[in-house]
């Protein structure tokens, strides 16, 4: 009898532990690219000035965007998503077919000038819209209707924010992405949704500041980790995430815990962008 259990939990054992690595052996690969957003529409705390402001569709940045383009497309991905509200993805399929049929002059948005350009080169089927804007409790959400609580709010940010509210103008644009997506900067890009205005009180003892941060970043990166689970996927399928570099800080920690996907660092892609600009 004890014999016959010994066998029965150790079948069990070796077939658990197979199962764990047929399912880690079927991880779907991503790649998660951060950029800054290349037609600056200035919706974050940090902002451009106008005379610091570039024209990605100018060299050398149209150059440099092929480099990269090029290089990430050495990865083969045969899935890409943007940071587009899945209401538009009607609108997004018809521009990217018009645009595989030579018929749409890319726009400056990094959506277009990566997403369809490394879609095309690939024959890739389709660009997915996974954005989402997160969801807030009713408490904060009220707040916005508040003239006098969202003042307050305002000045405790202002008042207590350390960095610089104005982005340096950008003179290399491989090198900047590079910057952007390494993962040191990523970590210290966290720091600062654990701080301000996370650490925001209406009252001494409330969490007000908790639940804020809660909707506006948690929420919503979580919806689009969602939304990306949401695409079909076979097991040679590989997925290419381009995205405010932001959600980085989140997202690829979610990509890196998760059973499903394997994340895949860009940097290898944009040193080979660097050399090919040398």
């Amino acid at each position: 009898m004890k014999r016959q259990l010994l066998l029965f939990f150790t079948l069990i054992i070796l077939v658990n532990s197979y199962a764990q690595d047929k399912k880690a052996s079927q991880k779907t690969e991503i790649l998660t690219l951060g950029v800054f957003h290349f037609a600056f529409p200035n919706l974050d705390v940090v902002k451009t000035k106008d005379e610091d402001k570039i024209s990605v569709l100018e060299e050398p940045y149209q150059t440099e965007i092929i480099a990269i383009a090029n290089a990430i497309c050495e990865f083969r991905p045969t899935i890409i998503a943007v940071e587009i509200d899945p209401d538009k993805q009607e609108k997004i399929d018809s521009l990217y077919k018009l645009y595989k049929a030579g018929k749409f002059d890319l726009k400056k948005s990094e959506e277009y000038q990566l997403g369809f350009r490394i879609g095309k080169k690939l024959d890739v089927s389709r660009i997915y819209c996974v954005n989402d804007w997160g969801r807030y409790y009713k408490e904060t959400e009220e707040l916005f209707n508040d003239s006098i609580r969202l003042a307050a709010f305002e000045r405790y940010y202002y008042n207590n924010i350390t960095e610089s509210t104005e982005a340096p103008k950008i003179t290399s644009i491989i090198d900047e992405i590079y910057s952007l997506n390494n993962p040191e900067e990523i970590k210290k890009r966290l720091s600062e949704y654990l701080d301000i205005p996370f650490k925001y009180e209406e009252e001494e003892g409330d969490f007000f500041g908790v639940d804020f941060e809660t909707g506006r970043w948690f929420s919503r990166n979580l919806r689009i980790y969602r939304n990306i689970q949401r695409i079909p996927v076979g097991p040679d399928d590989k997925i290419l995430l381009i995205i405010g570099r932001e959600h980085l800080n989140l997202l690829n920690w979610y990509f890196d815990v998760s059973n499903e996907f394997e994340l895949i660092s860009p940097l290898p892609y944009l040193e080979k962008a660097k050399d090919k600009m040398n």
